[in-house]
């Protein structure tokens, strides 16, 4: 089911690199005058290579809304995919994880996780699977609490009656600064098994460039909560910094890391992430062309975008928008943009929160109309599933 009311295609252009504007966004939610987006001609200097000649995905993909896989879902905001093809979805609000069969579309809540002080942007957000889920059947989740946001670890039992299938959490890591807004929440395992979390700066700038914070952070950690070993920061979790609120986190094929980020008045952000690299919030938005800051790859007006999950398929990565409703497409040459972003579903589904690659050409994609920010319809929140080139 499509919304209601769809907006217009909006055209995609080049932009110049000033761009002429003012006001301040606080999120997702405050107007921006333009309508442009661009890529970085360059990753500079991330020491990443193009892709062999050949290889490189055509300027314009297509994407098909295969189905509704489930409808019906409350503030859904993390998303993973079980062995089998099954998913679990947390509900932001409701501090529950819920069990979606991806056949039938049944919804059976797994338990709610104790803990979870839902207010503002914060509550229950990321989830992922332990890289040794076969066998330790270990579901971590990112939540904000009373007092701090933190990871933490549960064993999913799929023994036990509905309600009661999730074990006690065990903290992982804590200390993460909360906010109203700004919390960060993405998780995600990486290539080389390691944990990867991507962290916001609570409104409060200077802890994005303060190493000593977890604030306005990709933290690497180990499936235990201990900094990875070789972070570039000696025994800090810290992996890069200078970041103002990380949503999404991803890998290309090439293990290459990339990262989604929200800006303020002027720029949202697909940033390539190398270790120890400084991304210039509070003091860059956007391409600076300051040789101490690493520029994004891509970069679009907050109205266009206001990023949150991303994922990598077909040699793209796949952005979702929440203010701007729709689904970026990002194809890469290596470790840059091979062409102008391309946008898909505008106003189709409303807010876009989550997206994760599910084998080949497949995606699945999670709505946020129900968040407080959107304008929900009969169904909202739903999870589809796309099909993409």
């Amino acid at each position: 089911m499509q919304r209601s009311a769809v907006r217009p295609a909006l055209a995609l252009t080049a932009c110049a690199a000033l761009l002429l504007t003012a006001g301040c966004s606080s999120g997702d939610d405050s107007p921006s005058p333009s309508k442009d987006s661009t890529s970085a001609p360059s990753e500079g200097g991330s020491g990443g290579s193009s892709s062999p000649k050949g290889n490189v995905p055509p300027a314009k993909g297509s994407v098909r809304v295969e189905r509704t896989v489930t409808d019906g879902l409350k503030s859904p905001w993390g998303l993973a995919e079980l062995p089998g093809g099954d998913l679990l979805v947390s509900s932001r609000d409701e501090g529950t994880i819920t069990r979606v069969d991806t056949k039938t579309g049944k919804k059976t809540v797994l338990g709610e996780v104790p803990g979870v002080a839902p207010e503002g942007e914060g509550g229950l957000l990321g989830l992922a699977l332990s890289p040794t889920y076969a066998s330790d059947h270990m579901v971590y989740a990112y939540f904000t609490t009373e007092s701090d946001n933190r990871v933490v670890r549960m064993i999913y039992d799929e023994k036990k009656p509905s309600g009661e299938q999730l074990g006690a959490p065990d903290t992982v890591f804590r200390g993460i600064p909360k906010g109203t807004n700004h919390n960060g929440g993405r998780i995600a395992f990486g290539p080389d098994k390691l944990l990867y979390v991507g962290t916001g700066e609570t409104y409060d700038k200077p802890l994005a460039q303060d190493k000593k914070s977890t604030g306005g952070k990709i933290l690497r950690l180990t499936a235990e909560g201990e900094p990875a070993p070789g972070n570039p920061f000696g025994d800090s979790p810290v992996y890069s910094y200078g970041h103002r609120n990380v949503q999404g986190l991803a890998w290309d094929e090439d293990k290459r890391l990339w990262a989604s980020e929200f800006g303020q008045d002027t720029w949202d952000e697909l940033n390539r992430i190398m270790a120890g690299d400084n991304y210039g919030w509070p003091d860059a938005e956007g391409k600076s062309g300051d040789e101490k800051y690493h520029d994004p790859v891509a970069q679009w007006h907050t109205s266009d975008a206001s990023p949150s999950g991303i994922a990598y398929a077909k040699g793209s990565i796949w952005m979702a928008g929440l203010r701007g409703e729709r689904l970026w497409r990002i194809p890469l040459d290596g470790a840059k943009a091979a062409h102008d972003p391309q946008s898909f579903l505008e106003g189709k589904y409303g807010r876009l929160r989550t997206v994760v690659a599910a084998g080949g050409d497949k995606l699945w994609l999670v709505t946020s109309e129900t968040d407080t920010r959107g304008t929900p319809e009969k169904g909202d929140d739903r999870i589809l599933e796309l099909k993409v080139s």
